[in-house]
């Protein structure tokens, strides 16, 4: 599995041997959970357990939420009111999928930015990496139609924004909107589609999220120091690593834990806080909101959607180049998948030879800014679409894209980064001191 040098299974028994020969699932198992992982892993790595445990909670909350749901735009949102109220338990398993959700993007957010300050993107883990943002993608797509679900007032109108952005699309983006809807509007056929695809994707999570595994695990872990751990030999290996059981494992259940009991007190005590009270209401094409908001994990790139009205230079010189075709609201479409699109590409974008932050000294200031800029779109996304909050989001917007397509690349060729540790062993042993047990070597 992984071009570490380490032990790998040998069964015994005559069971487990004629097992192995016919289906290798026990040596997979076993190289799983021995696999050599770098020791030095400090608490920014406990983030993938939390991404599978949400992943398989909310597979597991959905498909019990679906025996009660009703796909019917008459009774979609009465639907939902018999699962709060009259379902055993119903309340808390919405309330535990709908919470889930945001478990789901504070993990995976996290998730991302360890990776764009460790350098987990860089060679030879590139294709990780963009396997990753696939997942993210789609969690973003998977959440987007979950959202749709209950049929309350946002979920409605919110639906014909987000769809209305596609008929933004020079020639082709009405078809397009036609062909999602099922429709020329909101209504009967876009949920069912919408129900559709949203019960579908998170299988499909699920299968890209094994190949993010394997694809890691071919590569080996990446850690804080970005050093490779050695590997010509099992004893240097050994020197560098420790086996993922018990030691990683325990860690990270640990931490799952204390996140865990977070997590169930926001589901009990403060179950709608992340949510919208106008969403509480049934849906009413004639009544719009007076302001339509998505879930709070889209809101820095719904900022950034935003952000670029006409009166902005740089959609004014894109609508000139293309005598017309490139408007505002496609400008800001375009704004919003490229946002995107460029973490996708930091493989490629980021020139320095040096992997990790944690020896940048230059891109360490630039790396905070963006995550400072990050948290101010997602405020400014909440906010209504007018000055000042139009020009911070304008300005967030302009610092996000000048990150990865300026700073980062003008970064590999004028920092001078600080002196790193030739092993990991180096490493572990300047933070913990050097271990006199052997076994734990």
């Amino acid at each position: 599995m992984s071009g570490i040098p380490h032990d790998h299974y040998e069964p015994k028994s005559g069971g487990a041997k004629w097992l192995e020969s016919r289906l290798p699932v026990l040596s997979l198992i076993y190289d799983t959970l021995v696999i050599p992982t770098p020791k030095n892993l400090n608490w920014m790595w406990i983030w993938g357990i939390v991404l599978t445990f949400t992943l398989v909670l909310q597979i597991i909350t959905g498909v019990v939420l679906v025996m009660h749901y009703t796909p019917q735009v008459d009774l979609a949102f009465a639907s939902v009111e018999h699962i709060m109220r009259d379902v055993n338990a119903g309340h808390m398993i919405r309330y535990v999928h709908a919470n889930g959700a945001s478990l789901f993007f504070v993990a995976v957010y996290f998730h991302i930015f360890r990776g764009l300050y460790y350098g987990s993107y860089k060679a030879p883990r590139e294709v990780t990496w963009i396997i990753g943002m696939l997942i993210y993608l789609l969690m973003m797509a998977t959440g987007f139609l979950g959202y749709v679900l209950p049929w309350g007032q946002m979920s409605f109108h919110g639906t014909a924004v987000i769809t209305g952005l596609f008929g933004a699309i020079p020639f082709i983006g009405e078809s397009i909107q036609t062909w999602l809807l099922g429709a020329s509007a909101v209504g009967q056929p876009a949920l069912n589609r919408f129900f559709s695809l949203h019960y579908l994707l998170p299988f499909l999570i699920a299968g890209l999220v094994i190949v993010h595994i394997w694809a890691f695990h071919s590569t080996g872990n990446n850690n804080p120091t970005g050093v490779e751990v050695r590997r010509g030999s099992k004893e240097e290996a050994e020197k560098d690593t420790l086996p993922f059981w018990p030691y990683f494992v325990i860690k990270d259940l640990f931490a799952l834990a204390v996140i865990l009991v977070v997590f169930a007190a926001v589901v009990g005590f403060m179950p709608n806080y992340l949510g919208h009270p106008d969403n509480y209401l049934e849906a009413n094409a004639l009544a719009t909101p007076s302001h339509i908001v998505p879930e709070w994990y889209f809101l820095p790139f719904y900022a950034i959607l935003r952000a670029f009205t006409a009166d902005v230079w740089a959609v004014q010189f894109a609508n000139w180049i293309s005598f017309g075709i490139i408007d505002a609201k496609f400008f800001g479409v375009l704004a919003m998948f490229g946002a995107i699109i460029v973490i996708a590409l930091a493989p490629w974008l980021d020139t320095s030879t040096v992997r990790s932050g944690r020896y940048r000294p230059m891109f360490k200031w630039w790396f905070a800014l963006l995550a400072i800029d990050f948290i101010v779109l997602m405020w400014a996304g909440a906010m209504p679409a007018e000055p000042p909050y139009s020009i911070i989001a304008l300005t967030g917007a302009t610092y996000w894209f000048a990150y990865f397509l300026v700073i980062l690349p003008l970064l590999g060729v004028i920092e001078r980064p600080t002196a790193r540790p030739a092993t990991i062993e180096e490493d572990f042993n300047a933070h913990y001191g050097k271990s006199t047990d052997k076994s734990a070597e």
